[in-house]
């Protein structure tokens, strides 16, 4: 009996050890069969994965532009705003209908500039007309809604209603958030305050000086009321020396060195020359040439109320002289014969930058010009029409003439400048 019990044990210890060395066996296959599976995927996987590849961005060329206008002169004298005043009925001033015409030209253009050569202190100081002017608000009012929105205000009448026109004048421009009023300022801080606008992805700032002020005083230590880079061509007072004129050239690179790398085009707006001369004098190419050398874009000219030529020094485009926009100045008398006086340039050009990178290029080109008359019969209906708008023929006769005369005034420096055939309209 107990020995048939033990060969049961025996044969049990057999069994279960058998049993071990198979389950041993089996899992060993498994486990090899799993793992040569596993590898022959991932082997698998690295023959059908696809190459990284290196993937190199090239910078996108992208290209904005602007557009610029620029008319002369905006003169106020006395019966304009005698006009004016009849067209609001005696209630304020209304100088808009005198830019009808001009409007939706100046209005098309990103950017549009004029000279206002008169100051703007208000009817509150008296109102004044040659020769020291004072003129209402409402002809900035009419000027911003036209649609001008670079305006320079050193000229030689700056100061003819003292310290407080130009005060007045200051703060009316600064009410205006959308127009950047350059050159007679409330304060030092004001005047060396850096203003850099942007339209278009293009930032741009303009700069603005007068040759002086009439003999008119700038208050001892006010310097900052009016921008004067002067010239000997300032009668009043006696010529400047080789190293005054060359204090006043430091002062104007001073103010270009502290915005020309802040913006994409820098403008400067000259107060120059002579009175009722077409003929740029050597001052202003001398002006000019400093200018151009101190990587200014464009320089426009203003105050002898005729036109001067048009060409490029270098890179720089210059204007020497936009004539008068609007005035009340004598048609064909005196100093203002052949109309000269009455017909000013409207002038324009488009502006392109072009970003790749780190690198950007600035272009000026298209430029183009246009003649305008100001009309007035027995001293009302003053209207500024352009040469090229065919209504033309109904305010100014011989404008065929006129036009033939002053194509060779803006093209005597560079015959390529292009000024619209009067014939077009």
């Amino acid at each position: 009996m107990s020995k048939v019990v033990k060969k049961k044990r025996k044969l049990n210890y057999n069994n279960i050890m058998l049993t071990i060395l198979t389950s041993i066996l089996i899992s060993l296959s498994i486990a090899y069969g799993y793992k040569s599976l596993y590898l022959d995927k991932n082997i698998d996987k690295t023959i059908n994965k696809p190459e990284e590849r290196t993937i190199v961005k090239e910078d996108k060329e992208e290209v904005y532009k602007a557009s610029l206008v620029m008319v002369g002169d905006n003169l106020i004298h006395d019966t304009l705003i005698s006009e004016a005043r009849e067209n609001a009925n005696y209630n304020g001033y209304d100088f808009k209908p005198m830019y009808d015409i001009i409007k939706p030209i100046i209005s098309s253009y990103d950017l549009a500039y004029y000279n206002q050569e008169t100051i703007l202190g208000g009817e509150e100081l008296g109102l004044r007309s040659y020769p020291t002017f004072n003129s209402p608000y409402e002809v900035g009012d009419a000027m911003v809604d036209a649609g001008f929105n670079l305006v320079s205000l050193a000229t030689n009448h700056t100061m003819d209603a003292g310290e407080k026109a130009v005060l007045n004048s200051r703060e009316y421009w600064n009410k205006q958030e959308d127009v950047l009023a350059v050159g007679s300022y409330s304060s030092m801080e004001e005047r060396n305050e850096v203003q850099v606008r942007e339209i278009n992805n293009i930032k741009y700032t303009m700069l603005n000086y007068t040759y002086g002020t009439n003999g008119m005083p700038v208050p001892s230590g006010k310097d900052y009321l009016v921008n004067v880079w002067p010239t000997d061509f300032d009668k009043i007072n006696d010529p400047l020396t080789d190293t005054e004129y060359q204090n006043y050239k430091e002062q104007v690179k001073k103010d270009i060195d502290s915005v020309r790398n802040k913006v994409d085009i820098l403008i400067v707006a000259m107060h120059w020359g002579v009175e009722y001369t077409h003929v740029p004098t050597e001052y202003e190419k001398d002006m000019a040439k400093f200018l151009a050398d101190n990587d200014v874009d464009i320089v426009i000219g203003t105050h002898p109320h005729v036109i001067q030529p048009v060409t490029w020094i270098g890179d720089t485009i210059v204007f020497y002289s936009l004539g008068n926009f609007i005035s009340a100045q004598y048609q064909n008398a005196d100093a203002c014969t052949n109309y000269k006086c009455m017909v000013g340039l409207m002038s324009s050009l488009d502006i392109t930058k072009t970003v790749k990178g780190n690198n950007v290029s600035i272009k000026i080109d298209n430029v183009d010009n246009d003649l305008l008359y100001t009309y007035y019969l027995n001293w009302r209906g003053y209207k500024v029409i352009p040469f090229s708008n065919k209504e033309i023929v109904n305010y100014l006769a011989n404008y065929k003439d006129m036009y033939d005369r002053y194509k060779g005034i803006v093209t005597e420096l560079d015959s390529n400048i292009h000024l619209k055939d009067a014939y077009e309209g």
